[in-house]
């Protein structure tokens, strides 16, 4: 199969299982699944598919960049490599949303202790 063909393959997620376009609004290269947030550890350098690993990649944060627009954080469930890949403009809301308050789900403080009323912060 030659490269451009690969680039270009729809295929099924490795982790919900669903059909899933090659095409993504606002990426060149479709690199996670929209609805579960999942990747596939294909690529050494973004799009070139050259990755001898190839194991599922689990979405475990969002990080916004200097210049503001948001990427998924995925680690390697095989090799445990990070990479960021650029939010999908059909990527599930809610999933985001989820991947979000994740961290506030895990405080390392009690949420419930919070009080109701504190300091305001200058310029409110």
């Amino acid at each position: 199969m030659s490269r451009k063909n690969r680039h270009n393959k729809d295929f099924y997620c490795t982790h919900c299982k669903q059909p899933i376009s090659n095409q993504a609004g606002g990426t060149r290269h479709r690199n996670h699944c929209p609805y579960c947030l999942w990747s596939k550890h294909v690529d050494d350098l973004p799009g070139d598919r050259n990755s001898a690993c190839q194991s599922p990649m689990e979405p475990i944060a969002i990080m916004s960049r200097h210049d503001g627009e948001w990427s998924l954080v995925h680690k390697c469930c095989g090799c445990h490599t990070i990479k960021l890949n650029r939010i999908a403009g059909d990527d599930d809301e809610l999933q985001l949303l989820g991947l979000i308050l994740k961290p506030l789900s895990n405080a390392p403080f009690p949420l419930d202790r919070l009080p109701l009323t504190g300091p305001v912060p200058s310029g409110y």
